[in-house]
C-alpha cells in the first residue's frame, strides 16, 4: 500500500467524480446555450454583462470545489470540518453566485409562464423558502442522517442536491430579478437574513457544547493533521456558526447601505428649491 495511503492521506489523490462533472457540465452548457442561442429569440432579453458571467462561473466552481475536489474526499472519509465547509459552499456561496450571475430575462423565460408562475409564487415565497431551507439544515445534520449519507453515496448526492435547491430558494427573496417574483424590501431583507443567521447557530451550538463526538462515522474515521474527533468537531461548529454568519451579515451590510443610498437619493430629489423659496417668503432662512 502506498505510503500516503498508510498515513491516511488518500485525499491528496485527486479523484474524478463523474456525477459532479456531469452536473457542472449541464449547468455551464445550459447557461451558455441560453445567453448565446436563446437570447436573440427573446424579444426583451437584455445584454448579459461580463460580471454576470464571471459570477455564474464562480458559482459553478464553488459547486465543483465542494463536490469534485479533495474537499469532497476529506468530507467523505476524515473530517467533519471539511463536511461543514462543503455544505457552506453548497448553501451560502454557490447559490447567491448562481442567482447573481443569471440574467433576469432568463429567469422570467423559465418561471413567468401560465403553469409555472403559480407554483413559483408558492415555492419562492419567503416564508416557504425559509422554512424548507432550515428544515433541511436541521434534518441533514441529525447524526443518523449524516452517518447514513456518508455510507450511502447515492443518498449523499440527494442530500447535496436538496441542500443546493433549498438554498437557491432561500436566497431568492434577497437576489430576485423577476418583477413577478420580487425580492424583499431592504429592511425586510435585513430582518430575513438576521433570523437566518441565528437558526443554524442552534445546530452549531449542539455540536459545540457536546463533550463527546456527535457523529459515529467521524469518531471512527482515521485521524489526520493531528486533530482529534472533538477538535475537528469544534472547527466544524466554528465554520457553521461564525463563517456562515459572516457571509449572511455581509449581505445584511450590503442591504443596509443600498437602502441608505436609495433613501439619500430620494431625499435629494425632493423639490428643495421650491421649499426654500416658500420658507424665505416667510422670513425663514435655511442652510444646506
Amino acid at each position: 500500500m502506498p505510503l500516503l495511503h498508510i498515513a491516511g492521506y488518500e485525499w491528496l489523490d485527486w479523484h474524478l467524480h463523474p456525477d459532479v462533472l456531469l452536473l457542472c457540465a449541464l449547468l455551464l452548457g445550459g447557461y451558455f446555450y441560453a445567453i448565446n442561442v436563446l437570447r436573440p429569440r427573446i424579444s426583451d432579453a437584455g445584454r448579459v454583462k461580463n460580471s454576470q458571467v464571471a459570477l455564474y462561473l464562480l458559482g459553478v466552481l464553488a459547486i465543483y470545489v465542494a463536490a469534485g475536489s479533495p474537499v469532497h474526499d476529506l468530507s467523505e472519509n476524515y473530517l467533519l470540518s471539511a463536511h461543514m465547509f462543503q455544505h457552506l459552499l453548497f448553501t451560502l456561496v454557490a447559490p447567491p453566485l448562481l442567482l447573481a450571475g443569471t440574467p433576469g430575462w432568463l429567469w422570467e423565460a423559465v418561471l413567468v409562464r401560465p403553469r409555472a408562475l403559480p407554483i413559483a409564487k408558492v415555492v419562492l415565497n419567503p416564508l416557504v423558502a425559509f422554512g424548507v431551507f432550515n428544515f433541511l439544515i436541521v434534518v441533514t445534520h441529525l447524526p443518523e442522517v449524516v452517518d447514513l449519507a456518508l455510507r450511502e453515496h447515492s443518498f449523499h448526492f440527494l442530500v447535496h442536491a436538496a441542500l443546493l435547491t433549498a438554498a437557491v430558494m432561500m436566497w431568492w427573496p434577497v437576489l430576485s430579478k423577476v418583477a413577478a417574483l420580487p425580492r424583499l424590501s431592504y429592511p425586510l431583507q435585513m430582518a430575513y437574513l438576521f433570523v437566518q443567521s441565528l437558526l443554524p447557530s442552534v445546530v452549531a451550538s449542539f455540536i459545540t457544547f457536546s463533550q463527546t463526538p456527535v457523529y459515529t462515522f467521524y469518531e471512527q474515521a482515521p485521524r489526520i493533521w493531528g486533530l482529534s474527533a472533538l477538535e475537528d468537531q469544534q472547527i466544524a461548529a466554528f465554520i457553521m456558526k461564525i463563517v456562515g454568519s459572516l457571509i449572511l451579515w455581509s449581505f445584511i451590510g450590503v442591504a443596509f447601505f443600498s437602502w441608505y443610498a436609495r433613501e439619500q437619493a430620494e431625499s435629494e430629489a425632493l423639490p428643495w428649491g421650491e421649499v426654500e423659496e416658500e420658507l424665505q417668503q416667510l422670513g425663514i432662512r435655511t442652510e444646506r
